[in-house]
């Protein structure tokens, strides 16, 4: 981190003149090609929501959730109801422009509107999500609307330390892992070691650049298949 030297000569953070508090994100829609997130809402999402997590085998996809897996849809269109209701999380539903459904879900969330910093948290892929242009174009849409839109400096993951592809999904996506807070948060009855992962408005450009090269038809094959990773496309 640069740094300068104050009147007693002291290494001091580097001075932000223009700085100002950002804007709390809002419950608007954020279009992508291959989807939409709508603020989220039981009556327009929860069926469909519950449909497509339906499809997994088992409720593994909730192990590292602090909430899930549900047995039955009252159960979760109750959890939908009361996650719709806050503004920090805040949920969003993830639409395919295909089929108009919902497929997932994923938040704002730890709002520091003072610092600039915010997090994307409650990320839950269903089985008609994972491994989709959708996938990383929802994360896309998040991430500019955090940089480009708000003009916040800071953008955050964090996950179970134990949770290998989540840790995964966030170094791909571009975060740079950060370090292992050791006993952070009790959940489901067991302890959790968080990995911080987060990117910095500074790097925002070339991940940026990077997605939309990796999201642009002309990288993909007439079978869907992909051309070059996220990964090389940044580093084009």
């Amino acid at each position: 981190m640069s740094h300068t030297l104050n009147q007693y000569q002291q290494p001091v953070g580097e001075t932000l003149t223009d700085w100002q508090p950002r804007q709390h994100p809002q419950r608007i829609e954020l279009v992508g090609e291959y989807c939409r997130l709508e603020p989220l809402q039981a009556a327009r999402h929860a069926e469909d929501l519950f449909y497509a997590f339906s499809q997994a085998p088992d409720g593994r996809d909730w192990t590292y959730m602090a909430y899930g897996p549900f047995e039955d849809q009252a159960l979760y269109f109750q959890h939908v109801e009361q996650a719709s209701g806050t503004t920090d999380p805040l949920h969003f539903a993830i639409v395919d422009q295909a089929t108009n459904r919902a497929v997932g879900t994923i938040a704002l969330m730890r709002i520091d509107k003072v610092s600039g910093v915010m997090e994307v948290g409650h990320v839950t892929f269903s089985p008609l999500l994972k491994q989709t242009r959708i996938a990383t174009e929802a994360q896309y849409l998040l991430m500019c609307y955090a940089f480009d839109k708000l003009g916040y400096r800071r953008y955050e993951w964090k996950c179970d330390n134990l949770n290998a592809p989540s840790r995964a999904a966030a170094q791909r996506l571009g975060f740079t892992f950060e370090g292992i807070f050791r006993q952070a948060v009790v959940y489901k009855q067991r302890t959790r070691d968080t990995a911080w992962f987060s990117i910095l408005d500074s790097e925002w450009p070339v991940i940026k650049a990077g997605m939309e090269r990796w999201l642009s038809e002309a990288n993909f094959d007439s079978n869907g298949k992909q051309k070059l990773s996220l990964k090389a496309c940044r580093e084009l």
